[in-house]
């Protein structure tokens, strides 16, 4: 899953997937996500994995490493 996301991220932002590698890393801070790509990954989680995230509901802290939104990802699929 980690994978698809990485993937997901570096077609949002158009960066290379390598930019991805630490899954720990905040995403906002290091400037690798801004709040227009974060509607376009939205989009692309929901596409990929059949998941709603409505944007009036997203909290930047819950979504801000790649193991934060895998972990997200697994919750809302189990919902």
């Amino acid at each position: 899953m980690q994978e698809q996301i990485i993937n997901i991220l570096a077609d949002t932002t158009g960066r290379d997937a390598a930019d991805f590698s630490d899954a720990s890393q905040d995403l906002f801070t290091s400037g690798l996500l801004d709040s227009m790509a974060t509607v376009s990954l939205l989009l692309g989680l929901q596409d990929e994995f059949g998941v709603q995230v409505p944007v009036s509901e997203f909290d930047r802290s819950q979504w801000n490493t790649i193991e934060k939104i895998e972990q997200r990802v697994k919750e809302l699929q189990n919902a």
